[in-house]
């Protein structure tokens, strides 16, 4: 009986060269790594990562998705610098190129010279056909999007078999690390009405997650529809990324509104009963009715400084992006007088 032996080579932990984890977007989307978006049909997943895909094309930080502080009189340092241009390849199974996908990028402002496309006129594209490795090797790609996941996987290839998806995210990580580009994709939520755990919602064998470093979900807020929330679900590289939400309607397009006070599990459960903006907006109103009854000769607007407000929220256990967002709902303004801001309820 013939055995086959393989040479065995030993690595030494020793001789491995530390490396920090550089970023595409941090902490939600790692270069060398492999990021899973995933949502329910028409919850902005693709709308998001075009969005993010336009800002990447540009130049532009993508911090101010994340440090949104209009009427605040905050700034964030990183607000205005720009980056090198990042090319990008984007694959759909989905959506039509010429009437859905460069639309949109044109909306959001992209350099549309920079998003790149295999040509799967003469044959699909799968997660381990040669050519996107050539793709990626050709034009020095920062950033591959494979939307959705089952749509690259190759016929015959069952998601749900560990045995089946294990080489196929294997191969696309080493692609990752290979070329240090990051590479996201786009999947669909599972119907399993019977858990609200975000990390068991997505569609296929666990491996798919497993292999991912980053995880996001993309959902709509049920209490008000025209907002949608992106969280994070996994991060096997650093903290857990903030929330960041953002209002999605056909008048106006997708605007970024910026932190968002709320978990990936919370917004899967019915967020009208999980609003703690709801609560911030009680106090707020609370404060400005008692400042009302104390100064009732007074004409002007009550005007109270925002450290003491601040102060008092986190006494009550509201956080900062909560207050902050409940404000932006309300119709309070910001004064800065000396060096102090107020807020003045109108």
């Amino acid at each position: 009986m013939n055995e086959t032996t393989q040479e065995l080579h030993l690595i030494k932990m020793s001789e491995v060269e530390v490396k920090e984890v550089e970023w595409l977007f941090y902490p939600y989307i790692p270069y060398g790594k492999l990021t899973i978006l995933q949502g329910d049909p028409g919850e902005g997943k693709t709308t998001v990562i075009l969005h993010i895909i336009a800002k990447l094309t540009n130049g532009e930080s993508l911090e101010r998705i994340v440090n949104r502080r209009e009427d605040t009189g905050e700034t964030s340092k990183n607000d205005s610098v720009k980056q090198n241009p990042v090319t990008v390849i984007y694959q759909t199974a989905e959506d039509g190129l010429a009437d859905t996908i460069k639309p949109r990028l044109l909306s959001a402002g992209a350099d549309c010279s920079r998003v790149l496309v295999i040509d799967e006129s003469g044959k699909l594209l799968t997660m381990q056909d040669d050519r996107l490795e050539l793709a990626i090797k050709a034009t020095g790609a920062r950033l591959v999007v494979l939307d959705p996941i089952q749509g690259y996987l190759g016929s015959g290839v069952d998601m749900h078999r560990a045995n089946e998806i294990r080489p196929i995210m294997q191969h696309l990580s080493i692609l990752a690390e290979r070329y240090q580009c990051a590479i996201v994709l786009i999947g669909h939520m599972n119907k399993n009405s019977m858990t609200n755990k975000a990390a068991y919602r997505g569609l296929g064998s666990i491996d798919l997650a497993a292999a991912a470093r980053s995880m996001l979900l993309c959902a709509r807020l049920q209490s008000d529809p025209q907002v949608r929330v992106l969280c994070q679900t996994k991060n096997s590289l650093a903290p857990e990324a903030k929330s960041i939400a953002f209002y999605l309607s056909e008048e106006n397009g997708l605007e970024w509104i910026g932190e968002y006070d709320i978990s990936a599990d919370d917004l899967l459960r019915d967020t009208s009963q999980y609003n703690k903006c709801d609560a911030a907006k009680k106090f707020l109103e609370r404060l400005f009715q008692d400042c009302k009854q104390k100064n009732q000769g007074c004409h002007q607007g009550c005007q109270l400084p925002m450290s003491g407000i601040l102060e008092r929220a986190l006494k009550e256990n509201i956080t900062k992006r909560t207050l902050m967002r409940a404000k932006a709902e309300m119709p309070i303004k910001s004064r800065k007088i000396g060096n102090q801001w107020y807020w003045c309820m109108e």
